[in-house]
């Protein structure tokens, strides 16, 4: 059995963790393999916005330890006089950190014990994994917030917006969603990850909700005196023809309407990291940098700058926040379009989760591809969408949203016991609250 699993499994048993997991993949600002942190010394949950950056800035000061945690998108209401209206079920603190009581890096058979004492490793690797795990209850089906017609329609209406000038560029989603839905999330969270392992993935436990994510994206990093941004706009479709699919990579990496998108995100990216950097400091490291994943090729940029002095980690991240790639051009124009169009409160979803390390560094994800899941409710859901702009065809941007969807549709088709339970079920749209 794989070490990792062994550990994943171990730490949840703890009512809060959070495993970060590269998957193999490497870059010149990864740390680690994986990180698991699990068991809580001390806790911040900030239900709604308002001080929430200031409270996990007196956190950060005060500990000046290892943190683990999560950003929702709602912080956007504390950076922007915005607001958020649209129903939530998942009921996700707008911001949770952690300090870990036993914190371990995993890389191939190796375990470093980071926090803790050294015999926790010997209980990992004592640890049973299930040999099968599955969703029980009645049914697990899935209902669109959408119906196919009213996404079309929606995108015709973003792009009537882009037309007038009140934006150049949005990022729109949509929530697939299911109730009475009980699960076993560690199990899901591992069959997710190995359909589509991502240099992301992450397992996060906050007592009765869990976000299993296979997100390919980092938010932001920082290392030293420098922060490091790599949005993802660009999407192709894999095939399992050679041939096919070098192709379907050719035509990515040379679609203007593809380019066009990443081009916007990346000025936007940099205008956020001007509030950051010293004069002069900010650099495009990499413009439409073409990497592939099991289901999908993207087009990642990535964005540097050389920090302001005496700038707070804390302050970099309030500064930036949320992510280019899942607002859009100009940014506070498409949230509120976005708050306007999209029929569920966002939450976790499109938020970031990472750590801060006792050096002042810190690195972050963007909480995509991934599935939120309240114990307690019985709610499941994931969102999936892309970038509207003035190229954008609606029909290919629907299907772009179910390749999206692709690798999690057949995680929980495989998890579910029920024969009765219909997973694809995207046809089925409930009405707007």
């Amino acid at each position: 059995m794989c070490l990792k699993t062994k550990a994943i499994q171990w730490a949840s048993k703890f009512s809060v963790c959070c495993c970060l997991d590269s998957n193999g993949y490497t870059d010149v600002h990864g740390r680690f393999d994986c990180l698991i942190a699990a068991g809580a010394s001390d806790v911040l949950s900030v239900p709604e916005s308002g001080k929430a950056f200031e409270a996990l800035r007196d956190v950060y000061d005060t500990r000046k330890n290892w943190l683990f945690g999560l950003l929702s998108y709602d912080l956007k209401n504390e950076t922007e006089a915005l607001h958020s209206a649209n129903e939530d079920p998942l009921g996700f603190p707008v911001l949770y950190f952690f300090v870990p009581e036993y914190l371990v890096g995993i890389s191939g058979n190796d375990i470093t014990v980071l926090i803790g004492p050294e015999s926790i490793a010997n209980d990992i690797r004592r640890t049973e994994v299930p040999a099968t795990a599955s969703v029980s209850g009645a049914s697990l089906s899935l209902t669109a917030r959408f119906s196919k017609a009213d996404y079309l329609d929606t995108v015709k209406t973003l792009k009537n917006h882009i037309l007038r000038g009140n934006i150049y560029e949005v990022t729109f989603c949509q929530e697939f969603y299911a109730r009475n839905a009980e699960i076993d999330a560690l199990a899901l969270y591992l069959k997710l990850n190995s359909i589509s392992p991502t240099p992301f993935s992450s397992f996060f436990k906050m007592e009765s909700r869990y976000i299993l994510c296979a997100s390919p994206e980092r938010y932001l990093c920082k290392r030293g005196k420098h922060l490091y941004s790599q949005p993802i706009k660009g999407t192709a479709k894999r095939s399992t023809d050679p041939v096919d699919d070098h192709e379907r990579r050719e035509a990515l990496r040379t679609s203007i309407k593809e380019r066009a998108e990443n081009v916007m995100i990346v000025d936007l990216v940099r205008n956020d990291l001007t509030r950051c950097a010293k004069k002069g400091g900010v650099c495009v490291d990499e413009l439409f940098g073409l990497y592939s994943f099991p289901q999908v090729h993207q087009l990642i940029s990535t964005v540097s700058c050389e920090m302001e002095q005496n700038l707070h980690p804390v302050r970099a991240i309030q500064n930036t926040f949320p992510m280019g790639s899942m607002t859009g051009a100009p940014k506070i124009s498409a949230m509120e379009l976005i708050e306007q169009y999209e029929r569920s409160r966002r939450g976790a979803y499109s938020g970031a989760l990472g750590y801060f390390s006792p050096d002042g560094d810190f690195d972050f994800n963007v909480i995509i591809r991934s599935i939120l899941y309240n114990q307690q409710a019985q709610y499941l859901s994931f969102h999936v969408g892309g970038a509207i702009t003035y190229l954008s065809d609606a029909e290919a941007e629907y299907e772009e949203c179910l390749l999206k969807a692709k690798a999690i549709k057949k995680a929980i088709s495989y998890s579910i016991s029920s024969p009765q339970a219909n997973p694809a079920e995207f046809g089925q749209s409930a009405p707007r609250p």
